[in-house]
């Protein structure tokens, strides 16, 4: 079944992403996983952005003013290693490319 919200959110991960390169997109758990070159590097879940971080990345990320994804676990909250797109790099496909290849560059 569509989810125009869900599909509207991937649209707009797209443009924001456009210069990295080729991103894919696999539908998964309500939401949606984006690849490149096979590396998930980005989560879309609850009409929200969020790229893979750990370590320095990540302090840098909650520095930005954002905070990981966090879903509902038998009863209790569970925080994943991805990492809500901070408000300026929604606005900002260059600031938001640079943050993604930051990402991709720490998982490799």
């Amino acid at each position: 079944m569509p989810d125009p919200a869900l599909d509207a959110t991937i649209e707009q991960a797209r443009d924001l992403l456009h210069d990295l390169g080729p991103v894919t997109v696999r539908k998964m758990f309500g939401g949606a996983g984006l690849y490149h070159d096979g590396t998930i590097f980005c989560l879309i879940a609850e009409e929200e952005i969020f790229l893979k971080a750990k370590g320095d990345f990540a302090e840098q990320m909650k520095a930005m003013g954002s905070s990981p994804f966090v879903y509902d676990g038998k009863g209790k909250p569970v925080a994943m290693s991805y990492w809500r797109l901070p408000e300026s790099a929604l606005d900002d496909p260059a600031e938001a490319v640079a943050l993604a290849r930051r990402a991709l560059e720490a998982l490799r």
